[in-house]
């Protein structure tokens, strides 16, 4: 069973889901998050925060790591926001905050030519997905990094 995670900023300007990997972390490992509207007087601490394109994010890295031991046998320096994310335990739903709405007019625009030609929408639709994981890539979303 998934389990919806979502959080609001610390802002609250923007609400972003969250996708835990085979639900190993709990949601309240996800402490707080910070968009880039976001006040800027929170300082960025590696040891339990994760800065991605202007967001971040900051984990309850004592949970984390007694869930990593508990579920993954992982010794506790094993156990970083990086790998919290990276590795899917605790990341964005999507590529990046928001990417469902943003990407919403292109998909509409090429399910529109399905309807007219399958052949040209198969190309058309993957070339649009690679070109749009290397637009990420290049804006160094660090979850398109690893795509």
């Amino acid at each position: 069973m998934c389990i919806d995670v979502r959080k609001t900023c610390e802002c609250g300007a923007a609400s972003v889901q969250f996708h835990l990997r085979d639900n190993v972390m709990s949601p309240e490992v996800i402490r707080r998050v910070f968009c880039p509207s976001c006040p800027g007087n929170t300082t960025l601490s590696p040891e339990e925060m994760l800065p991605d394109n202007g967001w971040v994010i900051e984990y309850d890295m004592t949970l984390a790591r007694l869930l990593a031991k508990e579920k993954l046998a992982l010794p506790a320096n094993a156990v970083t926001p990086a790998l919290l994310f990276d590795e899917g335990y605790a990341c964005w739903l999507e590529m990046y905050p928001g990417e469902r709405e943003a990407i919403q007019e292109e998909r509409e625009s090429l399910l529109r030519l399905r309807k007219q030609d399958q052949a040209t929408y198969l190309r058309a639709i993957s070339s649009w997905n690679i070109e749009r994981v290397n637009r990420l890539k290049a804006s160094g979303w660090r979850k398109a990094l690893r795509a």
